[in-house]
């Protein structure tokens, strides 16, 4: 029972859980807190043995507990329930308060909480007021008016003189600088000067009317105070960039609402006070204190419009889509920053079965009775007692757990059930037509005397028998390199064991073993040992001494082929810049052969393939303690991790990690499966589980598990998670085109008419337009293989590139041109009446109704414009795939229709022509036009555009030092600390000992073989086995120090592993390069294109600077 899950103790104290049994709760949990001999200790010194502690608990050690529904509920009773209490889930409220901790969101609760308190402010003389404006009307109703036109204009906007009983004749107006006080202040002094526009023609009731413009609150001009005692969770990388371009585009806004607010009260007060030379009236305090009130909210109106606060929706809908659809490509994320993770993949660290193979294994090869057989032999073809040794030792000697079922579907395969490689043995029984069941029923599991289980150390398994005699016989099964170092004997073909010599070792290994393995085949050895009466009773804890003196009974080759679409997968992530490193228990040349078939290993490539012991030799220093500097010198260039514990996969992951040889940190994913994985898993960026073959305790370390095994997943993952990021990409290029636009035009149409053009309804339907709309459409679009096409995107890559800056500013041009044409000197163009300088409560117009129109069919095919973000010309390139997109173009299309024609007074809109629509479709298709010719303009030559919403800050790379990598997007950590003259240097010495090494090469290939074949060397078992001190030499890896190609423009680049030297040269060290069988001629050409030095070459460069 596992000690955190007993919860009894809540009720009982634990001491006094006697009851019937003969121990307690708490005895039971300080003997589970022991591990190993100290809990064997711990038992026989208080139980006496394993069955005297079954007694006590009234359990069986063979059988169990008796399963009746009474002992049941006692022993719950007395013990509790033995399970995992499940992870307290987060309340709605908790949820909620995180959604809130958003800092757009915050913006829009400050602005909230402002607006609602304006809302409850009363002025003092309110009340006051309201008596005095409905004396003035009941007085007005008795006293006529009557206008002095004598030496006045009668134009509407000029000043006149009115007096009492004067009558309106003309269309004027009563400023808004004017209270009711001023009223009464009329019938006081009978003589005021008053602007006119909405005084009411011929009117003898209403002398005007007091008008406050329509208001758009929000605030955004005081900034929240930080929260400092909220505990924060790490950010992912997406988060991060977020954030920050959420407070860029903060400030951008706050400054304009800023601006704004300014502009609006100088122009208010130089009106008033200056223009129409006011005083200062005290009982118009407070509607003056309205005024500025109103200045403030319209500032707070141009900061909203700024603020992208769709962009935390977009993003959720992002994430939440892209992982119900990964549930269909058998990803299931378990944390959803997982998915926007992978988009940043530099690196797969990944088992190899199972995973890259399809972990049905079945034995191919058998060496038996001195006799390799390319195909399982005929059962007639094998000794007797070799037969009865082999079947016995297989059947008793692998878990009882595997087993070979009958197939699920007629005409099928059997169901391997279990360990893959004990099913391929079992199964190799079946082939010889033997039941392993029989023996198993034979000898039951609770016959079998002792077991020692696999593990990662021990590389093998061994049960053994009792015999009745009272010897025992030992079957063992494992690697067989290391199995093989353990035998003295070996069956010969006519079932004799002889002695087995180093030497008959050796032939055995370069005959049988590395052969084998060079198919890729796992080889493993069956073997057993007696041990007689006369010998005494083995000290069975002494394992060192039990596993030696075997008799090898045969060596098998297991196939477990690798699945079909990997290879293809494993090329698409080297295309995308992920480095994929395989990580297994097998032995170094199979696992050579199947990263070979795989695509992992390329011929001609320079690579390290290691096994775990070589791996810590290299990486630990003479304290036995990691090195990371050591380490870097590895991890560049492996590819291959052979006879791995799960302890080398973490240091590998940790390693790769850690390192800071490259400008942007690794971002690693690793598969696991075992128990022991876990920590991998954990320590890994994103940690894939394996959701077939994997424990619990992987999948709950995981980030995403893989229901079908599949290395295809993880690139689907790749993808989804690259779309990710330029879905909200996309939503941003779109929206912040029309922030630009809007805010511009609401600043514009604020300090010019003290108006703005698009009403406050009309506002709120291009918000929803440009954000639930914009990110539903935008945030939906299904991945592409052009994904991975493309480098990963950095951790300091700015979300908003130049390209993207470039089509903002571009498209904001185009429609602020239009929408300025049309506003003020759209009543030409289509001969209508202007809709500028209206009265309040005045019909719609045409005119606004127009420029409402346009503006919005504008942001409509934007939004198809929107849909490509890295300079692509084609932007309906797979639009038809997203049927959501397309869906909410022609929704939101429908619905203007119906706001334009029928919306009426609600929507401040009137009905248009045919005409005029065909016009404002015909200036919003223009964008589409518009964007061809933004793409045609090189970004490169735009100089002025900058990036936002960076991972982290860069530092900038002086110009005249580094001139000419000037438009380099990425520059190498190394670049940014050397001087010039350290850089110069460092090439030189680089490229003088890229010569050494060709010219070192070119002697070889001209040696007096050149007409010989070269032949194969690598890491053989038989060194290894020969010589256990065997160690590869160390090859420093040539890494340049300065990177003189040019990154491609606009596209996202991360340098995610180490330059390797160009061209590839000839590593005398065959087991670190992919190339084992090349000819003389293949050298010669390359020698000839290696030292042909041509203009712009590095031996050209070198030889222009000596």
């Amino acid at each position: 029972m596992a000690k955190n899950s007993f919860r009894r103790s809540k009720y009982k104290t634990e001491a006094n859980h006697d009851g019937d049994f003969g121990c307690t709760l708490k005895e039971l949990r300080s003997l589970m807190e022991l591990r190993g001999t100290d809990g064997l200790q711990r038992i026989q010194d208080c139980y006496g043995d394993v069955q005297g502690l079954c007694s006590r608990l009234k359990s069986s050690p063979i059988d169990g507990l008796s399963g009746h529904s009474d002992d049941i509920s006692r022993r719950k009773e007395e013990f509790g329930k033995n399970f995992i209490p499940p992870k307290k889930p987060k309340t709605f409220l908790q949820l909620v308060w995180e959604a809130l901790q958003d800092v757009t969101l915050i913006i829009l609760e400050v602005a909230a909480i402002i607006s609602l308190g304006l809302s409850f402010y009363k002025p003092p003389n309110a009340e006051r007021e309201c008596e005095y404006h409905r004396d003035f009307k009941l007085t007005m109703n008795n006293i006529p008016l009557i206008l002095l036109l004598s030496g006045l204009r009668t134009t509407a906007g000029t000043l006149h003189e009115i007096a009492v009983s004067d009558i309106v004749q003309s269309v004027v107006d009563l400023s808004t600088n004017h209270c009711v006080s001023f009223f009464l202040h009329v019938l006081r002094e009978q003589v005021v000067r008053m602007s006119c526009e909405h005084m009411v023609e011929s009117s003898k009731k209403d002398v005007g009317t007091v008008e406050m413009e329509p208001l758009n609150s929000d605030d955004g001009t005081e900034e929240e105070p930080k929260k400092n005692k909220i505990p924060k969770k790490e950010k992912s990388v997406l988060q991060g960039k977020l954030t920050k371009l959420a407070v860029q585009i903060g400030k951008a806004g706050l400054f304009m609402s800023a601006i704004t607010v300014l502009i609006l009260v100088v122009l208010f007060l130089v009106d008033t006070f200056w223009i129409q030379g006011l005083p200062w009236i005290k009982d118009c305090t407070p509607i003056y204190i309205q005024f500025f009130v109103k200045f403030f909210i319209i500032g707070v109106t141009v900061l909203v419009v700024a603020v992208p606060e769709g962009l935390p929706l977009a993003v959720t809908i992002s994430l939440a889509y892209s992982v119900k659809k990964m549930m269909k490509d058998n990803n299931l994320v378990r944390h959803l920053d997982a998915c926007e993770t992978m988009g940043n993949a530099t690196a797969i660290c990944s088992d190899k079965t199972g995973t890259l193979t399809m972990n049905r294994m079945t034995v191919v090869q058998v060496y038996i009775g001195d006799r390799h057989y390319k195909k399982v032999p005929e059962p007639d073809l094998i000794p007797g007692n070799i037969m009865n040794l082999l079947v016995t030792g297989i059947s008793v000697n692998c878990a009882y757990t595997s087993k070979i079922m009958p197939a699920e579907k007629e005409g099928g395969l059997p169901r391997q059930v279990g360990n893959k490689t004990e099913c391929a043995l079992l199964g190799f029984t079946t082939g010889l037509r033997k039941d392993y069941q029989a023996i198993r029923n034979e000898y039951p599991e609770e016959k079998i005397y002792k077991v020692y289980t696999f593990n990662s150390v021990r590389k093998s398994m061994s049960t053994v028998l009792k015999n009745r005699d009272g010897s025992y016989r030992m079957f063992s099964k494992g690697a067989s390199e290391i199995l093989l170092k353990k035998c003295c004997q070996v069956l010969t073909a006519n079932g004799e064991a002889k002695v087995f010599r180093p030497i008959d070792r050796d032939d055995i290994v370069k005959k049988v073993i590395e052969p084998m393995a060079s198919e890729g085949l796992r080889t493993i050895c069956l073997a057993y040992r007696d041990f007689l009466v006369s010998d005494g009773e083995p000290d069975w804890d002494n394992e060192a001494d039990i596993l030696t003196g075997l008799t090898c009974i045969c060596v098998v080759g297991i196939e477990d082929p690798v699945r079909p679409e990997v290879p293809d997968a494993i090329k698409k992530c080297q295309q995308a810049g992920i480095t994929v490193r395989m990580v297994t228990g097998d032995n170094i040349n199979t696992a050579r052969a199947i990263a070979t078939k795989c695509g992992i290993l390329h011929i001609g490539d320079d690579f390290l393939c290691l096994e775990g012991k070589e791996f810590n030799r290299r990486i630990h220093n003479e304290l036995g303690e990691i090195e990371q500097e050591r380490l870097d010198k590895i991890w560049p260039k492996l590819r291959v991790l052979a006879r791995s514990s799960p302890t080398d996969k973490h240091t590998l992951v940790k390693g790769i990690i850690d390192s800071t040889i490259v400008e942007q940190r690794q971002v690693v994913a690793v598969t696991g499966d075992g128990t022991n994985d876990g920590p991998a898993l954990k320590k890994a960026d994103v940690g894939f589980a394996m959701g077939i073959a994997g424990t619990d305790v992987a999948k709950e370390a995981s980030d995403i598990i893989l229901t079908d095994d599949n290395f295809s997943s993880i690139v689907k993952a790749v993808m989804w998670g690259r779309n990710v990021y330029d879905s909200i990409s996309k939503f941003l290029q779109f929206q912040l085109t029309v922030n630009v636009v809007a805010v511009i035009v609401a600043f514009t149409g604020a300090c010019i008419t003290q108006d703005s053009p698009l009403k406050a309804v009309q506002m709120l339907w291009v918000n929803l337009i440009m954000d639930t709309f914009a990110s539903l459409a935008l945030a939906t679009e299904p991945p592409t293989e052009a994904l991975l096409l493309r480098k990963p995107y950095g951790r300091n890559k700015p979300l908003i590139s130049r390209t993207m800056m470039k089509n903002i500013l571009g498209h904001a041009v185009y429609q602020l041109t239009i929408i300025f044409t049309l506003l003020f000197a759209g009543e030409q163009i289509f001969d209508i009446d202007s809709g500028r300088n209206t009265p309040l409560h005045a019909p719609p117009s045409e005119h606004y109704t127009i420029v409402f129109n346009t503006f919005v069919m504008m942001q409509l095919f934007n939004e198809i414009n929107a849909r490509k973000i890295h300079g692509e010309r084609n932007v309906f390139e797979g639009i038809f795939n997203n049927m959501i997109f397309c869906s909410i173009v022609f929704a939101t299309f429908v619905i203007q229709f119906l706001i334009v024609q029928f919306g009426g007074k609600p929507f401040s809109c009137v009905g248009l022509s045919v005409e005029q629509w065909l016009w404002c479709v015909f200036l919003g298709f223009g964008s589409l036009l518009w964007g061809q010719l933004i793409s045609t303009i090189p970004t490169s030559r735009l100089k002025f555009l900058m990036t936002a919403g960076h991972g982290t800050q860069k530092e900038e790379i002086p110009e005249d030092e580094l001139e000419e990598m000037e438009d380099l997007d990425e520059i190498d950590h190394a670049e940014m600390e050397l001087k010039r003259g350290q850089v110069l240097w460092c090439r030189g010495l680089n490229r003088i000992q890229t010569q050494i090494r060709v010219v070192n090469a070119f002697r070889d290939v001209m040696s007096p073989y050149e007409g010989l074949e070269t032949p194969e060397s690598r890491s053989s078992i038989h060194n290894f086995m020969s010589h256990p001190e065997f160690r590869i030499e160390d090859s420093e890896p040539a890494i340049p120090l300065i990177d003189d190609t040019d990154p491609e423009e606009d596209a996202p680049t991360i340098r995610n592993t180490a330059p390797s030297p160009l061209p590839p040269v000839l590593s005398p060290n065959q087991n670190n390069n992919a190339s084992d069988n090349r000819g003389f001629h293949q050298h010669k050409d390359i020698a000839k294109t290696i030292l042909s030095p041509t203009p712009g070459s590095p031996m050209h460069s070198l030889e222009t600077c000596l």
